[in-house]
């Protein structure tokens, strides 16, 4: 790409400079987790085995129960295993290069937005501005480093916010429907939470776009069908073919996608009323939840400063810095609100998609109040301000890096009373801006980077150090408080036979017994296999449809990813799932599908309240028809031999 005339000659340097640094953020040490979340893991190698398996987002290669989302997040995985093997790096460094092109095409979202009106070399500087804080979030650094789907959907929803900057100007129709074609794919990677910038998109749209109320009414619908078609193809697909020719759609109890979308995944995670779910684990719904204990070292340190930004950016621009404004202010705004008061599943790594946001903001409104009049006074109040949250959230963990805090507090107020003064030398006013800048990124950067250098794994890790008490409800904390389980027994530190070692957040791994450990642990953590359990689960492994089978799919996916072949999940990933029913589950012992049955998963532990008791009927039945053993110190059950 030829460089413009009036670009920066410090611009591309610098924007390399920030990938390369964002690169090494998220790639660096990758291999430490281990397995990350061996929920995705082991349907990334079931993927990686089988074309079908792939497309549905299967569990297990045989098909018996997909994941209890939308698979289109799995789909670079599973591509990349297939390529490099099943491996850590295959499974984690897609999502790493997800972040970094994020923070690229933050960047040029940002840029595009400042330059008609502040020039290219200002434009550039609040892209700068914009990535690095996107790049250097908590909350970003964990998720681009690990494998849940919210990699995928931050960006595809940041592409999405590109494609609407690109159209505005011309008022470009083929720009918005791209925009609404991102959209789509985002609810193919975590179904309904791609929505929460709708409502934003159109109004944005409606009010800005160079065209009469009523073209522009008609390019929202436009978008809107482009949308309805990326993300329903998918959906489709599945409702046209045969339940007996497909996976059964974790998350469900009908075996409907619908049901999951609208239900699992939608409306049950605002009100609670997750069919099949746990409820939320996270009491402190709230308008104060995003600055909690828990939250507030992921995302919120310069939260205030964005919403400062916001409101005084958007009375000092114009045109397009407006549209910008608007679009990610309502970003952060919408997608904020929901989190803090939805009653339903709810964990503090959702919060990765404010970033983008609360990155944009504090980019524009920077570059934009910079030039104003009066615009020292406001970045002087943000960088007070920031300073001040970020002495609080430092302070929540005392025991880490205790002198940055002060540091922080100190830096921060130096330079919002340089900046305050206005009437200082440009040089002055720009050192004070850097001293600013540098100081409201010093604490996300040193959570970041503890991140980053701390192997995480489980279903729901947090970033940073752990922290104790803070603002809002329910303090306290630590490190492994969620992802570790309430009370469960430590966790394996490396895994065997092919299991990669675990990290923070592990948590328990079900010991040596295989299955449900005590708390949390044992639901939300893979199960790691003993050698000798391993081999033998190996033996004759040809001759059946599924290796084993046990309850929940952590503890199948742990016995799968040691052994290579396919184990069923019996009740998907809470257990409450009717895949399969007990005479379908009969059926296929007597056809000799089924070799071992891995008892203990479904003792102990936390449980859904509702959903269906089929794991629990299959665990009584195999116990009361067939002998028990204990192999490597966990009970299984042989179901090729003769009942009892």
């Amino acid at each position: 790409m030829k460089r413009r005339a009036d670009d920066p000659r410090w611009g591309r340097p610098a924007l390399l400079g920030l990938l390369a640094v964002t690169a090494v953020l998220y790639i660096w040490g990758l291999g430490a987790s281990g397995w990350a979340n061996a929920f995705y893991s082991a349907a990334v190698q079931a993927g990686s085995a089988s074309w079908k398996a792939m497309f549905f987002g299967s569990s297990d290669a045989a098909g018996a129960i997909t994941v209890d989302k939308t698979p289109l997040a799995l789909w670079p995985m599973d591509l990349a295993a297939r390529v490099f093997g099943v491996n850590t790096w295959s499974i984690l460094v897609p999502q790493a290069l997800e972040g970094v092109a994020a923070v690229g095409v933050l960047f040029a979202a940002v840029r595009r937005s400042l330059e008609g009106s502040l020039g290219r070399p200002a434009a550039t500087a609040g892209g700068l501005v914009a990535g690095a804080v996107l790049a250097l979030t908590p909350a970003a650094t964990l998720m681009f480093r690990f494998n849940n789907p919210d990699a995928a959907l931050v960006l595809l929803l940041v592409l999405a916010a590109y494609a609407m900057v690109r159209a505005l100007p011309g008022g470009s129709t083929r720009w918005l429907v791209l925009a609404g074609v991102f959209v789509g794919l985002g609810f193919l990677a975590k179904m309904m939470q791609a929505f929460l910038v709708l409502p934003v998109f159109a109004v944005a749209w409606l009010v800005f776009a160079p065209a009469g109320l009523g073209r522009r009414a008609g390019q929202v619908l436009l978008a809107g069908a482009a949308m309805v078609v990326s993300a329903g193809w998918w959906i489709a697909v599945v409702a046209l073919v045969p339940a007996s020719s497909r996976p059964y759609i974790g998350g469900s109890q009908n075996n409907s996608v619908l049901e999951l979308a609208l239900g699992y995944n939608g409306i049950g995670r605002l009100n609670g009323e997750e069919t099949g779910g746990l409820g939320n684990l996270d009491q402190q719904a709230g308008i104060g939840r995003i600055f909690a204990s828990e939250l507030g070292g992921q995302v919120s340190w310069l939260v205030p400063a964005a919403l400062i930004l916001l409101v005084a950016g958007f009375a000092a621009a114009r045109g397009e810095v407006r549209f910008g404004l608007t679009l990610w202010g309502g970003w952060l705004l919408v997608t904020g609100l929901v989190f803090s008061f939805m009653q339903g599943i709810f964990h503090a790594y959702y919060s990765v998609a404010l970033a983008p946001a609360v990155g944009a903001l504090i980019g524009l409104g920077s570059a934009v109040l910079w030039r104003h009049r009066y615009g020292s006074q406001v970045l002087a109040t943000a960088a007070a301000v920031t300073a001040v949250w970020s002495w609080v959230l430092l302070g929540r963990s005392a025991d880490f890096l205790p002198w940055l805090r002060w540091a922080v507090l100190i830096g921060g107020l130096g330079a919002a009373l340089v900046l305050l003064a206005g009437v200082a030398a440009r040089r002055v006013l720009v050192a004070g801006g850097v001293l600013a800048l540098v100081t409201s990124l010093a604490g996300p950067a040193a959570y970041a980077v503890d991140t980053a250098r701390t192997p995480h794994s489980g279903a729901i890790p947090t970033a940073g150090p752990g922290t104790g008490g803070g603002f809002g409800p329910g303090g306290g904390g630590g490190p492994g408080r969620m992802g570790g389980g309430f009370g469960g027994p430590p966790g394996t530190a490396s895994g065997q036979n092919g299991g990669p070692p675990g990290g923070r957040n592990a948590g328990s791994g079900g010991g040596p017994g295989g299955g449900m450990g005590g708390g949390m642990g044992g639901l939300l953590n893979a199960t790691t296999p003993s050698s000798v359990l391993t081999k033998t689960l190996q033996e004759n492994a040809d001759a059946y449809t599924w290796v084993a089978a046990a309850v929940r799919s952590n503890s199948a996916a742990g016995y799968q990813l040691a052994t290579g072949k396919p184990v069923m999940a019996i009740g998907g990933f809470n257990g409450t799932d009717p895949a399969p029913g007990l005479e379908q589950f009969q059926e296929y012992v007597k056809s000799g599908r089924i070799h071992y049955f891995i008892g203990g998963a479904s003792g102990g532990g936390m449980t859904a309240s509702t959903g269906s008791d089929a794991a629990q009927k299959i665990t009584e039945w195999v116990s009361e028809n067939f002998s028990a053993s204990t192999i490597g110190g966990t009970t299984v059950y042989d179901l090729s031999i003769g009942r009892q």
